[in-house]
């Protein structure tokens, strides 16, 4: 399950965010914290969100990977996710509103691949969505991933 790819700090809520550059901002501290990425893969990833067809990264759903090529600074594979209330647009299009931001960090293509076929699997999961949707703290947005029930 995708869940052995976070770390307890790497899933993150905020009830809104000012715009998609900031949620990059969140989504990614946990890993330069970590050392997972070097600043530079933040870089590249801003860099490729306001490129013309940056906006390839939305899944649909109101979701969104946010990723660049390991050599921009991957040091571990990890990935991190932040869930706000309130959507964002991503690239500033009207037609891309966020409402969770993945981060995928991936050592190697064989470990990004892996990542994306989990990702997909869940994404395919109509009652996992409605679950995400519906969070409105860290341990709900937890307990999505890991199947356990939120006993706050």
């Amino acid at each position: 399950m995708l869940n052995q790819f976070f770390a307890d700090d790497t899933m993150l809520y905020s009830q809104s965010v000012t715009g998609w550059e900031e949620a990059v901002d969140l989504v990614t501290q946990p890993l330069l914290s970590r050392g997972t990425i070097r600043p530079q893969y933040v870089d590249a990833i801003k860099k490729s969100i306001s490129s013309p067809g940056g906006t390839y990264i939305d899944l649909g759903y109101g979701i969104a990977l946010a990723h660049a090529r390991p050599e921009m600074g991957v040091v571990t594979t990890l990935l991190a996710v932040l869930h706000v209330s309130q959507p964002f647009l991503l690239a500033d299009s009207p037609e891309h509103r966020i409402t969770t931001l993945f981060c995928l960090a991936a050592e190697s293509n064989e470990r990004h691949l892996e990542l994306m076929k989990e990702l997909a699997s869940l994404l395919s999961n109509a009652r996992w969505r409605q679950q995400l949707e519906s969070v409105s703290n860290e341990e709900e947005l937890r307990c999505v991933f890991t199947g356990e029930e939120d006993n706050s």
